[in-house]
């Protein structure tokens, strides 16, 4: 079963694809489905983005056909408790491209470690062929490293631990194993599992 991807973020699309193949579904990113416009994310929680951009990229495949392809988006952060919540929603958005994992070790400069406590955090709002909708949370609780470290995956992974390791640091059988999006993932796909499509 095909699912779009509504995301523009290649290391999350394939990231995507790594996890749902082995369960039977394929991952298609939204360019590869003709979807290009930009999606507004001005929603004040993860569950409020995803839901903004499956709506988006659902309504536009459903242009396309009677039948459309299910749809899954996600809006996802890192939560830094010494920063108050920060950059949460705004994860994006929290510095210019290339600059935002150095923006969060910049503001946490001397903190000692027990203090730099924080989750990755992921909400997947999917959408069936009928318009069913279901969204999904998972948390992975970590803290913020002194410096990056390792050169996998993508956004603040270099800089995010996860007991030893970054999540740069891990593969993407092990990161997939304690990520928040791998929990979410599986949450849906169990759920999925018990709905019946057309």
């Amino acid at each position: 079963m095909r699912l779009i991807i509504a995301s523009g973020n290649k290391g999350k699309v394939e990231e995507y694809g790594r996890m749902l193949l082995p369960v039977g579904f394929e991952a298609v990113s939204m360019s590869r489905a003709g979807f290009n416009a930009e999606i507004s994310e001005d929603g004040a929680t993860f569950e409020e983005n995803a839901r903004l951009k499956a709506r988006a990229v659902y309504e536009y495949a459903k242009k396309l056909g009677a039948r459309t392809v299910p749809v899954i988006a996600d809006d996802s952060g890192l939560e830094v408790d010494y920063l108050g919540g920060e950059p949460g929603v705004r994860s994006a958005r929290f510095a210019p491209v290339g600059q935002r994992r150095a923006r969060v070790l910049e503001k946490l400069r001397g903190v000692p470690k027990e203090k730099r406590t924080a989750r990755f955090v992921c909400c997947i709002c999917y959408i069936g062929e009928k318009g069913d909708e279901i969204v999904v949370r998972g948390e992975c609780e970590g803290y913020i490293g002194f410096e990056n470290r390792g050169e996998n995956g993508f956004g603040y992974d270099s800089i995010f631990m996860a007991g030893n390791k970054s999540f740069a640091e891990m593969s993407g059988a092990e990161k997939n194993e304690i990520s928040h999006r791998g929990k979410a993932l599986r949450e849906l796909v169990g759920t999925l599992k018990g709905i019946k499509i057309d």
